[in-house]
């Protein structure tokens, strides 16, 4: 079985217990609703990647956020007949203040490989069938029960 660690950053709009979700369209998460951000390119401090990934994938500028916490999980995923045994590294951040509306439809593009959007969610109807894992796991963490 082939191993894989992905090391990301990401950012969490919560307001009146929505929180921001993107629509996943690749990798192990293609279909889920997750966490808007990404991979730290190199050179990259997590703080760029942020700003960089949330501009990407919401439209949005980061103007002020603060450090929440860092975590992995680790689970399986087929893909293209390959079994990877999969660990996914996340830092992530509270987004305290942002201009621009966050983007409910976005093009794939060079720029944006893997989301087609995003939008508030009540944290409350949310699924964990329809959660990426590490949206799961630092929603689980905040202290939210999901069905």
């Amino acid at each position: 079985m082939k191993e894989y660690t992905h090391y990301g950053v990401y950012g969490l709009i919560i307001k009146d217990n929505k929180i921001v979700l993107i629509n996943k369209v690749t990798g192990p998460y293609d279909g889920k609703l997750d966490l808007p951000g990404g991979s730290i390119e190199f050179g990259e401090k997590p703080e760029e990647t942020l700003k960089r990934e949330l501009k990407e994938e919401l439209g949005i500028e980061v103007l002020s956020y603060n450090i929440i916490n860092a975590d992995s999980i680790t689970f399986k995923w087929n893909y293209k007949d390959n079994l990877f045994n999969w660990q996914h590294l996340g830092i992530f951040y509270e987004i305290k203040e942002y201009k621009n509306k966050i983007k409910k439809e976005i093009i794939i593009d060079k720029h944006n490989d893997d989301s087609k959007g995003a939008n508030f969610y009540n944290i409350n109807e949310l699924k964990k069938d329809d959660l990426s894992q590490i949206a799961i796991l630092i929603l689980e963490k905040l202290g939210y029960n999901l069905k």
